[in-house]
């Protein structure tokens, strides 16, 4: 099973993910069969058909999932945006951007980001949720709306958020943080959000049921499971991942990176 999710993230699988989910294997539209080369009239001078490579996108925005709810976004300009560092991973590249989502250890360990750009920004819950309203905020690379989130007894709404990042290619990435289901998602299908990361530990936020329901509420092109688990020191359960009932799944498990398209 691992193997085959393992495929999706090619360049050409990623290209091909918006239309399609787990249960079905995107076809390589990207890959092309050239024609036999020219043949003399010996048969040992035969040569194989050749299967032309598919080439890098230039400039491609990606994203490293280091677990938890922890990744980083490397944008087209090569900024880098690092999301609720807490996991163990790679944090070596500098960054540009640093967003936490609500001031819990496994969110908000911002120390980790120890490499940072002359101008790097830190945006918390306390300025994304500025006087009780919700703050979005141009920063030319990218365009980052706080959005809901929360769960009672765990997480208020009046201290959590998640956030939908616009990439300048036009990609949106949604990002949870913890919450269960909100208000606000009822109307996020409008958003046409691209990567949807749901938490699903189903201990201090929402369970698999309830992040499926919001799944079909914001009706992104992709579900990524994340959060899943409530455990100290263990950053992911892929067995929590695998039982996520969505068609449009895609499961990163620590230390995956996948290139970003609409």
């Amino acid at each position: 099973m691992k193997q085959h999710l393992k495929q999706l993230f090619s360049i050409t699988a990623v290209l091909c993910l918006c239309a399609c989910g787990t249960g079905a294997q995107p076809e390589d539209s990207a890959a092309e069969t050239e024609p036999p080369a020219a043949v003399s009239e010996s048969p040992a001078a035969e040569t194989p058909a050749q299967t032309a490579e598919p080439e890098a996108a230039p400039n491609a925005s990606r994203l490293l999932y280091l677990g938890q709810a922890s990744m980083r976004i490397t944008t087209p300009e090569a900024k880098v945006i690092y999301i609720d560092p807490y996991a163990p991973g790679d944090y070596s590249a500098p960054a540009d951007l640093i967003l936490v989502t609500h001031d819990h250890y496994d969110h908000n360990n911002v120390d980790m980001v120890s490499e940072r750009n002359e101008d790097c920004q830190i945006i918390t819950q306390n300025e994304a949720l500025k006087d009780g309203t919700h703050q979005t905020f141009d920063l030319g690379y990218a365009t980052v709306e706080a959005v809901e989130a929360g769960n009672n007894p765990n997480h208020s709404i009046t201290e959590c958020v998640g956030y939908v990042i616009t990439l300048s290619d036009g990609c949106r990435i949604y990002v949870s943080g913890d919450t269960s289901k909100t208000e606000q998602m009822a109307k996020m299908s409008d958003m046409n959000i691209d990567f949807a990361f749901l938490c699903c530990d189903g201990i201090y936020n929402m369970d698999l049921l309830e992040a499926a329901e919001c799944a079909a509420l914001i009706n992104a092109k992709v579900i990524v499971p994340y959060h899943t688990t409530a455990q100290n020191g263990v950053y992911f359960s892929y067995e929590q991942a695998e039982a996520f009932p969505v068609e449009n799944k895609m499961i990163l498990e620590p230390g995956d990176e996948i290139e970003l398209h609409k």
